[in-house]
Protein backbone atom coordinates (compact mmCIF):
# COMPACT_ATOMS: atom_id res chain seq x y z
CA UNK A 1 0.00 0.00 0.00
CA UNK A 2 1.37 3.39 -0.93
CA UNK A 3 1.76 6.15 1.63
CA UNK A 4 -0.97 8.70 2.30
CA UNK A 5 0.99 11.52 0.66
CA UNK A 6 1.20 9.65 -2.64
CA UNK A 7 -2.51 8.89 -2.55
CA UNK A 8 -3.38 12.54 -1.87
CA UNK A 9 -1.15 13.67 -4.74
CA UNK A 10 -2.83 11.12 -7.01
CA UNK A 11 -6.26 12.45 -6.05
CA UNK A 12 -5.15 16.06 -6.54
CA UNK A 13 -3.90 15.26 -10.04
CA UNK A 14 -7.03 13.28 -10.85
CA UNK A 15 -9.15 16.18 -9.65
CA UNK A 16 -7.41 18.65 -11.95
CA UNK A 17 -7.97 16.36 -14.93
CA UNK A 18 -11.56 15.58 -13.93
CA UNK A 19 -12.46 19.24 -13.52
CA UNK A 20 -11.05 20.10 -16.92
CA UNK A 21 -12.73 17.12 -18.61
CA UNK A 22 -16.03 17.74 -16.82
CA UNK A 23 -16.40 21.28 -18.15
CA UNK A 24 -14.92 20.41 -21.56
CA UNK A 25 -17.41 17.63 -22.34
CA UNK A 26 -20.20 18.26 -19.83
CA UNK A 27 -19.60 14.81 -18.31
CA UNK A 28 -19.00 15.91 -14.72
CA UNK A 29 -15.63 14.14 -14.59
CA UNK A 30 -17.09 10.87 -13.29
CA UNK A 31 -15.77 8.87 -16.21
CA UNK A 32 -12.29 9.82 -14.99
CA UNK A 33 -12.92 9.84 -11.25
CA UNK A 34 -14.52 6.39 -10.92
CA UNK A 35 -11.64 4.43 -12.55
CA UNK A 36 -9.07 6.52 -10.66
CA UNK A 37 -10.74 5.99 -7.30
CA UNK A 38 -11.15 2.29 -8.02
CA UNK A 39 -7.35 2.07 -8.32
CA UNK A 40 -6.83 4.26 -5.23
CA UNK A 41 -9.14 2.13 -3.09
CA UNK A 42 -7.44 -1.01 -4.38
CA UNK A 43 -4.11 0.38 -3.15
CA UNK A 44 -5.79 1.08 0.19
CA UNK A 45 -6.84 -2.60 0.37
CA UNK A 46 -10.54 -1.72 0.48
CA UNK A 47 -12.50 -4.98 0.02
CA UNK A 48 -13.50 -5.70 -3.58
CA UNK A 49 -17.15 -5.98 -2.59
CA UNK A 50 -17.38 -2.28 -1.73
CA UNK A 51 -14.50 -0.48 -3.48
CA UNK A 52 -16.42 0.29 -6.69
CA UNK A 53 -19.48 1.39 -4.70
CA UNK A 54 -17.21 3.71 -2.71
CA UNK A 55 -15.66 5.02 -5.95
CA UNK A 56 -19.07 5.69 -7.52
CA UNK A 57 -20.54 7.31 -4.41
CA UNK A 58 -17.48 9.51 -3.89
CA UNK A 59 -17.45 10.41 -7.58
CA UNK A 60 -21.03 11.67 -7.35
CA UNK A 61 -20.17 13.72 -4.25
CA UNK A 62 -17.24 15.29 -6.10
CA UNK A 63 -19.39 16.03 -9.15
CA UNK A 64 -21.66 18.17 -6.97
CA UNK A 65 -18.84 20.72 -6.79
CA UNK A 66 -17.49 20.12 -10.30
CA UNK A 67 -20.90 20.72 -11.88
CA UNK A 68 -21.42 23.91 -9.89
CA UNK A 69 -18.08 25.26 -11.06
CA UNK A 70 -18.67 24.18 -14.67
CA UNK A 71 -22.16 25.63 -14.98
CA UNK A 72 -21.02 28.87 -13.34
CA UNK A 73 -18.29 29.16 -15.98
CA UNK A 74 -20.73 28.43 -18.81
CA UNK A 75 -23.25 30.90 -17.38
CA UNK A 76 -20.65 33.66 -17.26
CA UNK A 77 -20.11 33.06 -20.96
CA UNK A 78 -23.88 33.35 -21.52
CA UNK A 79 -24.09 29.83 -22.96
CA UNK A 80 -26.64 28.08 -20.67
CA UNK A 81 -30.15 27.64 -22.16
CA UNK A 82 -31.99 27.60 -18.81
CA UNK A 83 -35.44 26.55 -20.18
CA UNK A 84 -33.89 23.26 -21.32
CA UNK A 85 -32.30 22.82 -17.89
CA UNK A 86 -35.65 23.28 -16.14
CA UNK A 87 -37.14 20.51 -18.27
CA UNK A 88 -34.67 17.98 -16.86
CA UNK A 89 -33.80 19.03 -13.31
CA UNK A 90 -36.69 17.52 -11.26
CA UNK A 91 -36.77 14.21 -13.12
CA UNK A 92 -33.01 13.65 -13.13
CA UNK A 93 -32.92 14.24 -9.36
CA UNK A 94 -35.56 11.57 -8.72
CA UNK A 95 -33.90 9.16 -11.15
CA UNK A 96 -30.50 9.63 -9.50
CA UNK A 97 -31.86 8.76 -6.07
CA UNK A 98 -33.48 5.61 -7.45
CA UNK A 99 -30.30 4.68 -9.32
CA UNK A 100 -28.20 4.96 -6.15
CA UNK A 101 -30.51 2.55 -4.34
CA UNK A 102 -30.32 0.05 -7.21
CA UNK A 103 -26.52 0.32 -7.55
CA UNK A 104 -25.98 -0.28 -3.84
CA UNK A 105 -27.52 -3.73 -4.25
CA UNK A 106 -25.20 -4.82 -7.07
CA UNK A 107 -22.03 -6.90 -6.37
CA UNK A 108 -18.78 -4.95 -6.80
CA UNK A 109 -17.57 -6.69 -9.99
CA UNK A 110 -21.00 -6.30 -11.57
CA UNK A 111 -21.04 -2.57 -10.83
CA UNK A 112 -17.52 -2.22 -12.29
CA UNK A 113 -18.64 -3.99 -15.47
CA UNK A 114 -21.66 -1.68 -15.66
CA UNK A 115 -19.40 1.38 -15.60
CA UNK A 116 -17.11 0.05 -18.36
CA UNK A 117 -19.89 -1.35 -20.50
CA UNK A 118 -21.78 1.92 -20.28
CA UNK A 119 -18.79 3.93 -21.50
CA UNK A 120 -18.27 1.62 -24.48
CA UNK A 121 -21.96 1.74 -25.42
CA UNK A 122 -21.91 5.51 -25.33
CA UNK A 123 -18.79 5.58 -27.51
CA UNK A 124 -20.53 3.37 -30.06
CA UNK A 125 -23.65 5.53 -29.96
CA UNK A 126 -21.70 8.75 -30.47
CA UNK A 127 -19.74 7.16 -33.34
CA UNK A 128 -22.77 5.84 -35.21
CA UNK A 129 -25.12 8.79 -34.76
CA UNK A 130 -24.39 11.80 -36.93
CA UNK A 131 -24.91 15.16 -35.25
CA UNK A 132 -28.12 16.69 -36.66
CA UNK A 133 -28.48 20.19 -38.00
CA UNK A 134 -29.08 22.69 -35.19
CA UNK A 135 -32.69 23.95 -34.94
CA UNK A 136 -35.01 25.14 -32.20
CA UNK A 137 -36.72 21.73 -32.05
CA UNK A 138 -37.57 20.42 -28.57
CA UNK A 139 -39.21 17.27 -27.20
CA UNK A 140 -42.63 17.37 -25.48
CA UNK A 141 -42.29 18.04 -21.74
CA UNK A 142 -43.53 14.58 -20.60
CA UNK A 143 -40.99 12.87 -22.85
CA UNK A 144 -38.19 15.14 -21.61
CA UNK A 145 -39.06 14.33 -18.00
CA UNK A 146 -39.17 10.59 -18.68
CA UNK A 147 -35.81 10.70 -20.44
CA UNK A 148 -34.48 12.86 -17.62
CA UNK A 149 -35.45 10.26 -15.04
CA UNK A 150 -33.70 7.51 -16.99
CA UNK A 151 -30.60 9.66 -17.41
CA UNK A 152 -30.54 10.37 -13.67
CA UNK A 153 -30.89 6.69 -12.74
CA UNK A 154 -28.22 5.39 -15.11
CA UNK A 155 -25.86 8.23 -14.24
CA UNK A 156 -26.08 7.50 -10.52
CA UNK A 157 -25.43 3.79 -11.09
CA UNK A 158 -22.17 4.47 -12.96
CA UNK A 159 -21.12 7.57 -10.99
CA UNK A 160 -21.25 10.26 -13.67
CA UNK A 161 -22.86 13.64 -14.08
CA UNK A 162 -25.04 12.47 -16.95
CA UNK A 163 -23.29 14.19 -19.83
CA UNK A 164 -22.65 10.92 -21.68
CA UNK A 165 -26.42 10.55 -21.94
CA UNK A 166 -27.64 14.13 -21.90
CA UNK A 167 -25.31 15.35 -24.65
CA UNK A 168 -26.25 12.63 -27.20
CA UNK A 169 -29.96 13.04 -26.36
CA UNK A 170 -29.85 16.80 -26.87
CA UNK A 171 -27.91 16.35 -30.10
CA UNK A 172 -30.68 14.02 -31.27
CA UNK A 173 -33.19 16.73 -30.37
CA UNK A 174 -31.31 19.10 -32.71
CA UNK A 175 -29.43 21.04 -30.05
CA UNK A 176 -25.94 22.16 -31.13
CA UNK A 177 -23.15 20.64 -29.05
CA UNK A 178 -22.09 24.04 -27.70
CA UNK A 179 -25.58 24.31 -26.21
CA UNK A 180 -25.85 20.68 -25.12
CA UNK A 181 -22.66 20.78 -23.03
CA UNK A 182 -23.84 23.62 -20.72
CA UNK A 183 -27.23 21.93 -20.22
CA UNK A 184 -25.58 18.66 -19.23
CA UNK A 185 -23.26 20.52 -16.85
CA UNK A 186 -26.22 22.20 -15.15
CA UNK A 187 -28.21 18.96 -14.87
CA UNK A 188 -25.16 17.23 -13.42
CA UNK A 189 -25.75 19.04 -10.13
CA UNK A 190 -29.09 17.41 -9.15
CA UNK A 191 -27.88 14.05 -10.45
CA UNK A 192 -24.73 14.22 -8.33
CA UNK A 193 -26.40 15.62 -5.22
CA UNK A 194 -29.24 13.13 -4.96
CA UNK A 195 -27.07 10.24 -6.17
CA UNK A 196 -24.43 10.96 -3.51
CA UNK A 197 -27.06 11.24 -0.80
CA UNK A 198 -28.47 7.88 -1.86
CA UNK A 199 -25.06 6.18 -1.78
CA UNK A 200 -24.25 7.70 1.60
CA UNK A 201 -27.52 6.45 3.06
CA UNK A 202 -27.37 2.97 1.50
CA UNK A 203 -23.76 2.38 2.66
CA UNK A 204 -24.21 3.77 6.17
CA UNK A 205 -24.12 0.34 7.85
CA UNK A 206 -21.45 -1.20 5.58
CA UNK A 207 -18.34 -2.52 7.42
CA UNK A 208 -14.70 -2.31 6.25
CA UNK A 209 -14.96 1.16 4.74
CA UNK A 210 -11.94 3.51 4.95
CA UNK A 211 -11.78 6.04 7.81
CA UNK A 212 -13.75 9.27 7.44
CA UNK A 213 -16.34 7.77 5.13
CA UNK A 214 -20.07 8.48 5.24
CA UNK A 215 -21.52 5.35 3.74
CA UNK A 216 -20.15 5.02 0.20
CA UNK A 217 -18.65 8.53 0.23
CA UNK A 218 -14.99 9.06 1.20
CA UNK A 219 -14.38 12.56 2.57
CA UNK A 220 -10.55 12.57 2.11
CA UNK A 221 -10.92 11.71 -1.59
CA UNK A 222 -13.78 14.18 -1.90
CA UNK A 223 -11.64 16.99 -0.47
CA UNK A 224 -8.50 16.27 -2.52
CA UNK A 225 -10.19 15.70 -5.87
CA UNK A 226 -12.89 18.29 -5.28
CA UNK A 227 -10.36 21.04 -4.60
CA UNK A 228 -8.40 20.78 -7.84
CA UNK A 229 -11.41 19.84 -9.99
CA UNK A 230 -13.18 23.08 -9.09
CA UNK A 231 -10.04 25.06 -9.91
CA UNK A 232 -9.63 23.51 -13.36
CA UNK A 233 -13.30 23.45 -14.47
CA UNK A 234 -13.28 27.05 -15.80
CA UNK A 235 -10.34 26.19 -18.05
CA UNK A 236 -12.28 23.27 -19.54
CA UNK A 237 -15.31 25.49 -20.20
CA UNK A 238 -13.20 28.06 -22.04
CA UNK A 239 -11.56 25.41 -24.20
CA UNK A 240 -14.97 23.83 -24.99
CA UNK A 241 -16.23 27.03 -26.56
CA UNK A 242 -13.08 27.48 -28.64
CA UNK A 243 -12.84 23.98 -30.11
CA UNK A 244 -14.66 23.13 -33.35
CA UNK A 245 -17.77 21.01 -32.74
CA UNK A 246 -16.35 18.08 -34.74
CA UNK A 247 -13.12 18.00 -32.73
CA UNK A 248 -15.07 18.19 -29.45
CA UNK A 249 -17.22 15.24 -30.51
CA UNK A 250 -14.25 13.08 -31.53
CA UNK A 251 -12.39 13.75 -28.30
CA UNK A 252 -15.51 12.83 -26.35
CA UNK A 253 -15.74 9.48 -28.17
CA UNK A 254 -12.05 8.73 -27.53
CA UNK A 255 -12.49 9.41 -23.81
CA UNK A 256 -15.42 6.99 -23.62
CA UNK A 257 -13.47 4.20 -25.35
CA UNK A 258 -10.42 4.51 -23.10
CA UNK A 259 -12.47 4.50 -19.90
CA UNK A 260 -14.69 1.64 -21.04
CA UNK A 261 -11.78 -0.64 -21.92
CA UNK A 262 -10.04 0.13 -18.64
CA UNK A 263 -13.07 -0.70 -16.49
CA UNK A 264 -14.03 -3.86 -18.37
CA UNK A 265 -10.55 -5.34 -18.87
CA UNK A 266 -8.33 -3.42 -16.41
Amino acid sequence: MTDAGTLILLCLGAGAFAGFIGALFGVGGGLVIVPTLTVVFTLLAVPEEVRVHLAVGTSLAIIVFVSLAAVRAHHRLGKVPWPRVREFAPSVAFGALLGAVLASRLPGPALKACVGGFALLMAAQMTLVTAPRATADAAPLPLSRTIGGLIGAVSAIVGIGGGSLTVPYLLHRHTPIHGAVPVSSACGFPIALFGALGFAAMGASTPDLPPFSAGYVSFPALAAIGLTSVLFAPLGARVAHRLPARALRRLFILLLIVVGLFMVFG
